[in-house]
C-alpha cells in the first residue's frame, strides 16, 4: 500500500539527516500493543500514520503474558490468525498464599496465553504491510506542540504531525522530561516496584494461570505459545536491596518460601540466560492528555500485574483512540473535544478496572492478608467469580 512517504529501512534511517521533515496525520511514540493496534486501525481509514519504538522487533517484554478472550474478535479482525496458532485456552484461575494455602476457581469468559514476542512482532509486521511507517530503534527525544502540529524530535528523524499519541511504557525519559506527576512522586506504596519475567519449560496444566504470593511480591504463571510457560512477578524495590541487589538471592530467600513456586524454581527449565526485568513501576494515576498528546497504553494507567488484565486495556484503549482521533481528522469534532471524549470513554470503560485492581492488590504480597483473602473466599466461589469480573471486560 503506497501512503505517499518515503520509506526508512534499518541501515538507510541510521545516515538520515534530522533536518528531514515529513508531516504524519498521527505519530505515535511506542510500538507496544496499544500503539501498534491504534496505527493499524488508523492506517487502514487511510491515514499517513508513524509510529516510533527504541528497540527492533523481536523483543521481548516484561509482561504477564496472559490475554483475556475479550480481545480475540479484536485481534482476528485487525489480522492476527490467532486460530492458526494453537494458543492455549486459559479457563482456571489458582491463587496461593506464602504458606501454600489454596483456592481453585473458573475464570468465567478466559483468555489465552501469547508472549509479546510473539505478538508485538506480528501487530508490527501487520502495521507495516498495512502501510505504518515504523521507526525501530528510534528514541523520541522530545515532542513540542506549536500552531495545530505536533513537532517529533528523534534519533533518527524529525516528523510533524497533526495528532501525537504517547505509547512509552511503564515510564520513559519523556514522562521525566516533562515532568508527568506520577513520575515526580517520592518512592511509596504504588510507585517503588520492580518486575522479573521468565519463559520456562515445566509441567504446568495448559488452561490454568496461577498466581502465587510470597513476602511483599506476587508471581504468575501460564502456558504460552510453543509449550513454554510465562513465568512473571512483581515485588518491592526493597525486597531486592535486602538481597544484595541479587535476583537469585531474593528467589531463594523470599519467593521459594511459597511451596508452589519452591517446585516450580526447582523442577523447571529456564529458558532465559538472564530474566527480562524492569524498575520504578508506578501505579499513580495519570493524565490520559498531556499537552494535547493523546496517553494510551500503560502510558495512560496502569492496572496492577496479575491481577488485572493490562494486555486488554492496553488494546481496547487503542480502538477508543481511534474513534475519537477518527471524527477529529474528519472534522467532525475539535480538538478539545477529542481529548476529553478519549478521557471520559477511558475512564467510563477502564476507572472501575483500575479501582478494583488496587483494592485487590492490598491482599497480594501481603503475608497474612493474602492468607485471610484465600481462607475467607475458598467458601465462596461465586464471590471469587465477582472479584474476577471486576478486572477483565466484555468482547468490543
Amino acid at each position: 500500500m503506497e501512503m505517499g512517504f518515503p520509506l526508512v529501512d534499518h541501515l538507510s534511517k541510521q545516515n538520515m539527516s534530522l533536518e528531514t521533515n515529513h508531516t504524519y496525520d498521527v505519530a505515535i511514540v511506542g510500538g507496544g500493543l496499544a500503539g501498534l493496534s491504534l496505527s493499524i486501525q488508523l492506517a487502514r481509514a487511510g491515514y499517513h500514520v508513524a509510529i516510533f519504538e527504541k528497540e527492533a522487533y523481536p523483543f521481548h517484554k516484561v509482561c504477564g503474558e496472559y490475554l483475556s478472550f475479550e480481545n480475540w474478535n479484536f485481534l482476528e479482525e485487525l489480522g492476527l490468525p490467532l486460530s492458526d496458532w494453537h494458543l492455549p485456552f486459559i479457563k482456571q484461575l489458582q491463587v496461593s498464599s506464602p504458606n501454600g494455602n489454596h483456592i481453585e476457581n473458573d475464570l468465567g469468559l478466559g483468555g489465552f496465553g501469547i508472549s509479546r514476542y510473539k505478538l508485538d512482532a506480528a501487530l508490527a509486521d501487520l502495521a507495516k504491510k498495512t502501510g505504518v511507517q515504523v521507526f525501530e530503534q528510534t528514541k523520541v527525544l522530545d515532542i513540542q506542540y506549536q500552531n495545530q502540529l505536533f513537532h517529533i524530535q528523534s534519533t533518527a528523524i524529525n516528523i510533524s504531525a497533526k495528532v501525537a499519541c504517547g505509547s512509552f511504557g511503564k515510564r520513559s525519559n519523556l514522562d521525566i522530561k516533562w515532568k508527568r506527576g506520577f513520575a515526580l512522586k517520592k518512592n511509596g506504596s504504588l510507585n517503588n516496584f520492580i518486575a522479573v519475567k521468565y519463559h520456562i519449560k515445566t509441567d504446568f496444566p495448559s488452561n490454568l494461570i496461577a498466581l502465587h504470593n510470597f513476602k511483599d511480591g506476587y508471581c504468575g504463571i501460564s502456558r504460552i505459545e510453543e509449550e513454554k510457560c510465562c513465568l512473571c512477578y512483581l515485588t518491592t524495590a526493597k525486597n531486592l536491596r535486602d538481597n544484595h541487589q541479587s535476583i537469585p538471592e531474593m528467589e531463594k530467600n523470599v519467593l521459594q518460601k511459597n511451596p508452589f513456586l519452591k517446585k516450580i524454581f526447582s523442577s523447571s527449565h529456564f529458558l532465559y540466560e538472564q530474566p527480562i526485568t524492569i524498575s520504578q513501576i508506578s501505579f499513580e494515576k495519570k493524565l490520559k492528555v498531556e499537552n494535547h498528546i493523546l496517553m494510551i497504553g500503560d502510558a495512560a494507567g496502569m492496572i496492577m500485574p496479575l491481577c488485572g488484565n493490562g494486555m486488554s486495556m492496553a488494546l481496547h484503549g487503542g480502538k477508543i483512540a481511534f474513534k475519537n482521533i477518527d471524527a477529529f481528522l474528519k472534522n467532525q469534532i475539535a480538538r478539545f473535544e477529542m481529548e476529553q471524549g478519549y478521557t471520559d470513554e477511558w475512564n467510563r470503560i477502564f476507572g472501575k478496572r483500575l479501582l478494583a485492581g488496587r483494592s485487590i492488590q492490598r491482599f497480594f504480597g501481603n503475608e497474612k492478608l493474602s492468607e485471610f483473602l484465600v481462607r475467607f473466599i475458598k467458601p465462596y466461589p461465586k464471590f471469587v467469580t465477582y472479584l474476577i469480573r471486576q478486572t477483565h471486560g466484555s468482547p468490543y
